[in-house]
């Protein structure tokens, strides 16, 4: 299994944006996100239902769970293998695969950066549009990875090529909003900066990693190059000729924390 953010999310650059003004604190309370946290709680109820949970008592334990989740993530994520070829069902993996995940640590690393950036972005895409977009991108992320590795039969899940197009979205409309960022190499010491250093520097992570990926259980690292470049290109392509927030007054970060 590919488990998309798992790596992103305990290592590299661990980011939690923290601009805060009273209009996203209006987001923060969910009065402008209702998508964002309609997504974050409809992943987190269908993992919770499903054997990568490990506490349905249904599914067994030991042997007997692990062979429910082998069948779980064949039947609703990505398999490269099979995906071009001529099964409708397969077609419709990309989508199903966006709300899988591995494990714990794969959902909650997902969730956060949903729950970081995804509100701001959808309160300047609106609700419609930002759904489109999240499960658009999301797909096609997938589809990229897949059709790169076409030979491969590892089941894909997780949201992190939605959520990977999510952050190039922010970049594009909110290049100077600060976002804290856990840098290992210093410590895990919080410093700020604006997303316009934090975000292509993860990119450049991302592109890095994926040069020395196979294509084994893992990090699906070109599904997060994808996710990033569309979700940058329609931002751009759509809110290009719009003026963009240059700025974003920071209030004093509130519950920040590792998670």
């Amino acid at each position: 299994m590919i488990r998309n953010w798992r790596t992103a999310a305990l290592s590299t650059v661990r980011t939690l944006g923290t601009a805060r003004t009273a209009r996203t604190a209006r987001t923060a309370r969910g009065r402008s996100a209702p998508v964002t946290y309609g997504l974050i709680t409809l992943c987190c109820l269908l993992f919770l239902l499903s054997p990568a949970a490990g506490l349905n008592p249904a599914y067994g334990t030991g042997e007997e769970l692990l062979a429910a989740q082998r069948a779980h993530f064949r039947r609703w994520g990505v398999i490269p293998a099979e995906l071009f070829e001529d099964s409708p069902g397969s077609a419709l993996t990309p989508a199903t695969a966006l709300f899988v995940h591995g494990s714990w640590v794969h959902l909650l690393g997902n969730m956060l950066f949903l729950y970081v950036f995804g509100a701001m972005t959808e309160e300047r895409m609106g609700r419609l549009q930002f759904a489109l977009f999240y499960l658009g991108c999301g797909y096609l992320a997938l589809l990229g990875y897949a059709g790169a590795n076409a030979h491969s039969q590892q089941p894909l899940v997780g949201a992190s090529g939605a959520i990977s197009a999510i952050l190039g979205a922010f970049l594009f409309l909110f290049p100077h909003a600060r976002v804290t960022s856990l840098l290992p190499f210093l410590f895990f010491l919080p410093l700020r900066f604006p997303a316009w250093v934090v975000l292509p520097f993860w990119a450049a992570l991302q592109w890095l990693a994926a040069g020395r990926a196979g294509d084994g259980p893992g990090v699906a690292y070109l599904a997060h190059l994808v996710g990033f470049g569309l979700g940058f290109v329609f931002a751009w392509v759509r809110f290009g000729r719009t003026t963009r927030v240059k700025s974003v007054p920071v209030a004093a970060p509130e519950g920040e924390k590792q998670p």
